[in-house]
């Protein structure tokens, strides 16, 4: 077990008084510098992702959070996950340090209790791969803003939003620069960006060259009688991006990234009932390798909006297994002694619209999307048959959006969605629909009601075996489901007031569901009904201020559990603070999960701690090229669980970053 020593807490005590003490000693004169850098911004936010076209935030009939260039950096997070993790109505999941992915399980950012309900879009084009999403592969430098939907988004955008909607909108034009940072626990980072307003070439790396003692404690059962517990430590964490960008004239670009991430997983005994299997031993130790291209073509014009991309990736898990879960040595001349997988993604697609003006208070958009989606389970020591499946997906989409006088409007949005060529015929067609209206009660305070079908299509993997643990399950259904909702917004002097009240019903929710040391994926029913009350200040002064309170009641049902059960947490506590003083800025930001369970696929859920993610950052700017900034992540060294089934991850010790810029 890891021990949070005194070193580590004194190290943010530290940091912390030196930011105070930093912020006290700004020269007074300064303060009206950092006015005039506030009240350059402005809460009134524009939103393309809602509706697939341009309005203002408070005319949105949705409940959004959206992050700008600065926004993001404020938060100190390197890569989305970072980013998200704190973000009101997200639910955080991670198996390691900053968002680090292990192979397939992955880190999410969860919406409104929908785990596998997020669809994350880049530049409006779906990266989503079966369902998944590494959000660790996109580097924060890279976003130029975030617009983040709660509620379905499938009408809009497809299978898959059902819980919301992510998008990252990324920068056509960004400062040359070069950077480099030193942590504690052996981390490093370097970047550089280098071009013109045409062409840029971006690169990135982060490093944990140290090991962290316990990323996670499982326990070992045998016929349902516990035989012993693991622990997981985790080293030489590597991920690397690299960013091109050609901005051909104002309506067309390219983009293309590439991400890598490799990590060591060593898991070992720590408690053991068998005389087989000792305290100490190793378990077994994993190698997890993620490799990802992206490619899209972006065409915008005041009539039309088309995109053209392509995005692969392999996932490779591979390393050496010396007991079985029964507590059982593995020798080395099994078979299964070396584990290795291996899987392919692929998904070529087109997405393209037409916006009209139809008289004085009717705009209508009509648009098509198509995907070939490709899964490959390809040949290994420990996978001895490969697998290729493949299908067409299909998609035309309408939105129809009617103002009725200077106070009223509806918009009204539906798709089809159909797929051709699928193996073993499993095709499939559904047909959503979304109303929404919207009454103005003056030009920054409004409300709205809202109704949204959605529906995921089962993924490749899901259907059949991914690995030699999963069990095929060719006969799943899409899953479907309705949000409810209806909110307000209003924006006054200084204050960004937003509330919603929604209720999610699913049906034939998609979950896998472990036995012993196989899984399959099967349907469930979901439902989950909450409130959600915020306000963002900026004020005219040195301070801003935010904070939000969710109230939720996620819960699910399957054939394994004739019961409703409980899921996540039931409420969500989100805030910060931030302080400006002339070349001096400072945010601590917060989020806090209550009333948790975790929650086994076959077992009932059980109460699970608070878990409570800090950060906090402090950057100091001396003039236009240069920039120090300092992070510092769990500043109050919580022994957080931050997975919510029967595995416990833990978050990472308190951990900082020094890093710096120079910009030219």
């Amino acid at each position: 077990m890891m021990k949070r020593s005194a070193k580590t807490v004194s190290v943010s005590t530290l940091m912390t008084l030196l930011i105070a003490g930093s912020a006290a000693a700004a020269p007074a004169e300064t303060a009206a510098q950092g006015t005039d850098a506030l009240q350059q911004f402005t809460l009134d936010q524009v939103v393309v992702t809602a509706t697939r076209d341009e309005r203002r935030d408070v005319d949105v009939p949705a409940s959004t959070e959206v992050l700008n260039r600065e926004d993001i950096r404020k938060t100190g997070g390197k890569n989305l996950a970072m980013v998200l993790q704190k973000l009101p109505g997200v639910t955080y999941k991670s198996f390691g340090p900053a968002g680090a992915s292990m192979g397939t399980m992955i880190n999410e950012a969860i919406i409104r209790g929908v785990d596998n309900g997020t669809l994350v879009l880049v530049n409006g084009n779906p990266v989503n791969w079966r369902g998944k999403y590494n959000l660790e592969a996109i580097s924060a430098d890279d976003i130029e803003r975030i617009e983040m939907v709660k509620g379905g988004g499938s009408v809009l955008y497809g299978s898959e939003g059902m819980g919301g909607v992510i998008n990252i909108i990324t920068k056509k034009v960004a400062d040359n620069y070069v950077k480099a940072g030193i942590g504690n626990f052996g981390r490093k980072t370097f970047g550089a960006n280098v071009g013109t307003n045409k062409f840029q070439v971006s690169y990135d790396e982060e490093k944990w060259d140290n090991t962290l003692n316990r990323i996670s404690v499982s326990t070992l059962t045998s016929r349902n009688k516990e035989i012993g517990k693991t622990q997981t430590k985790a080293n030489n964490i590597r991920r690397q991006n690299v960013g091109l960008n050609y901005n051909a004239n104002d309506n067309l670009s390219f983009n293309y990234h590439y991400f890598e991430t490799k990590a060591n997983y060593l898991r070992q005994v720590i408690e053991s009932a068998k005389n087989t299997m000792q305290a100490g031993a190793d378990f077994n130790n994993r190698e997890y390798t993620t490799k990802q291209h992206m490619a899209e073509m972006l065409y915008n014009d005041k009539d039309y909006k088309g995109s053209l991309y392509f995005v692969t990736g392999t996932v490779e898990s591979r390393g050496n297994t010396y007991f079985t879960s029964a507590g059982s040595v593995v020798k080395p001349t099994s078979s299964s002694y070396f584990y290795n997988t291996r899987e392919k993604n692929r998904t070529i697609g087109a997405d393209i619209q037409r916006n009209w003006k139809v008289g004085e208070k009717a705009k209508a958009i009509l648009g098509f999307d198509y995907k070939r989606e490709n899964y490959q389970s390809l040949y290994t020591h420990t996978t001895k048959t490969d697998s290729d499946y493949s299908r067409n997906v299909f998609g035309v989409f309408g939105q129809w959006d009617q103002q009725f006088d200077d106070k009223n409007s509806f918009i009204l949005s539906g798709r089809e969605t159909w797929t051709t060529d699928a193996d073993n015929g499993m095709n499939y067609s559904n047909f959503s629909a979304a109303g929404q209206f919207i009454h103005k009660l003056d030009e920054d305070d409004s409300l709205y009601a809202s109704v949204a079908q959605s529906f995921i299509l089962p993924t490749f993997a899901q259907m059949y075996s991914s690995s030699y643990q999963a069990i095929a399950n060719p006969a799943l259904k899409p899953q479907k489901g309705i949000n409810y909702e209806i909110g307000w917004k209003r924006i006054a002097g200084a204050h960004n007031w937003k509330a919603a009240l929604y209720r999610v019903r699913i049906k034939d929710n998609i979950t896998a569901t472990w036995t012993n040391d196989e899984y399959q994926y099967k349907n469930e029913d979901f439902k989950n009904y909450g409130f959600e009350f915020g306000d963002t200040v900026k004020a005219k002064g040195a301070w801003s201020y935010n904070w939000a309170v969710n109230l939720q009641n996620p819960k699910s049902k399957s054939t394994s559990k004739e019961y409703w059960d409980s899921k996540f947490g039931k409420y969500q506590l989100t805030g910060g603070v931030g302080y400006t003083m002339g070349k001096f800025d400072a945010n601590l930001s917060g989020s806090f999960l209550g009333d948790r369970v975790r929650t086994p696929s076959s077992a009932h859920s059980y109460d699970e701690r608070p878990y409570f993610l800090t950060t906090l950052t402090a950057n100091y700017k001396p003039d236009k090229h240069n920039d120090i900034s300092l992070v510092i992540d769990n500043l109050l060294n919580r022994d957080d669980v931050i997975s919510h089934s029967s595995s416990a991850y833990y978050a990472t010790p308190c951990n900082f970053l020094l890093e710096y810029k120079y910009r030219f």
